[in-house]
C-alpha cells in the first residue's frame, strides 16, 4: 500500500471538477476503485468497457455512492481495431478535452487465442489495443494541457522480453511469457511516447499497481490460484491495488517524472531491459506497421 505519511500530502484532497477522465475496463478491479475515487474529486468519467451491461450496473454504484452523476459508459472491445476506432471517433465527436487517459484494461496469462485482427490476445489488448486507442484520443489530450497518460503495467514485466521474431507467438506459446511481453511493452511505450512529447505539456506514467485481488486470475490454472490464495494476506484489494494509478493521475508535481514506472505511490525501478531505448523505438515501429498507422 501507500506511504500514507508522504504521498497522501500531494493528493489526497486534491479535486478534478470538470475534468473529463477516461478508462478502460472501469466497470470492474483497479479500474472500478479508480473511476470510483476520480469521481469523488468532481472529475467526468468516461468509463470504457467491452461489456457495457456491466459497465451500467458499476456506474450506477459509483453515482450512489459519490453523488456525482457525470458518469458515462460507453463500448470500447481493445480486442477489436474496428471497435477501438468507432470509439475514438465518438470521443473526438462529443468531447472538447480529454485531460487524464488511463490504459487501465488487460488480460492475464490466459490460454492462447487471438484478437479480431490476428494478435495475440495478450499482446494485442495490454500493448497494441491501447496503443491504438492512444494515437487516436492524441490531439484531444494535447489540447488539454496540462494532461496526463498513465499506463497500468506489471512488475511481471521483469520476466519479459519482447520477441520480434514472434511477436503473436504463433511458433510457441507460454501464458507468462507472453503476459510478461504485454507489460513490458507498456513500459517501453510510456518511455517512447514521454520522449516523443516532450514540451507539449502531456505527462506520461506507467506503473505496478501490486498483486490485487480482481478476475484477472480467473484464467490462471489451479495450482496457482490455490497459491494465489495462500498468499491472500500478502496481496492488495482492489481499492488499495488502484492506489499508484491514483497517484500518477492527481499527484501534484509529477511532470519532472514523465516517462518513468511507478510503485507504491512512488518512483520505482525497471528491468534493464525496459531502458533498452533502441528496442522501444524498434516497438514503436513495429506496433504502427501491425496496426497499420503513421504515428511519428
Amino acid at each position: 500500500m501507500c506511504d500514507k505519511r508522504k504521498p497522501v500530502q500531494r493528493w489526497a484532497g486534491k479535486r478534478l471538477d470538470e475534468q473529463i477522465i477516461l478508462i478502460t475496463g472501469a466497470n470492474t478491479g483497479i479500474g472500478k476503485e479508480t473511476a470510483k475515487d476520480l469521481a469523488r474529486r468532481g472529475a467526468v468519467i468516461i468509463m470504457a468497457c467491452r461489456d457495457t451491461e456491466k459497465g451500467e450496473a458499476a456506474a450506477k454504484e459509483i453515482t450512489e455512492e459519490t453523488g456525482n452523476g457525470y458518469i458515462v459508459v460507453k463500448k470500447l472491445d481493445l480486442a477489436d481495431t474496428k471497435s477501438i476506432r468507432e470509439f475514438a471517433k465518438q470521443i473526438n465527436e462529443e468531447y472538447q478535452h480529454l485531460n487524464i487517459l488511463i490504459n487501465n484494461a488487460g488480460v492475464m496469462m490466459c490460454p492462447y487465442s487471438k484478437t479480431v485482427d490476428g494478435f495475440e490476445l495478450q499482446f494485442g489488448i495490454n500493448h497494441l489495443g491501447h496503443f491504438l486507442l492512444t494515437f487516436l484520443l492524441i490531439d484531444l489530450v494535447k489540447q488539454s494541457t496540462p494532461s496526463r497518460i498513465i499506463n497500468v503495467s506489471s512488475t511481471a514485466h521483469t520476466m519479459g522480453s519482447i520477441n520480434f521474431d514472434d511477436l503473436n507467438s504463433e511458433k510457441s506459446y507460454n501464458s507468462v511469457k507472453a503476459y510478461a511481453q504485454s507489460k513490458l511493452a507498456n513500459i517501453m511505450f510510456t518511455r517512447e511516447l514521454a520522449r516523443k512529447l516532450e514540451g507539449t505539456g502531456v505527462s506520461v506514467f506507467t506503473l505496478h499497481p501490486g498483486v490485487v485481488r480482481t478476475e484477472l486470475a480467473r484464467h490462471l490454472n489451479p495450482v496457482v490460484r490455490c497459491g494465489l490464495a495462500m498468499l491472500r494476506p500478502f496481496t492488495k484489494s482492489p481499492s488499495h491495488g488502484a492506489e499508484t494509478t491514483i497517484f500518477c493521475a492527481v499527484a501534484e508535481g509529477l511532470e519532472e517524472e514523465t516517462g518513468q514506472y511507478f510503485k507504491d505511490c512512488k518512483r520505482a525501478t525497471c528491468s534493464q531491459s525496459a531502458y533498452d531505448d533502441e528496442k522501444a523505438k524498434k516497438l514503436w515501429e513495429v506496433s504502427c506497421r501491425m496496426l497499420e498507422i503513421d504515428w511519428h
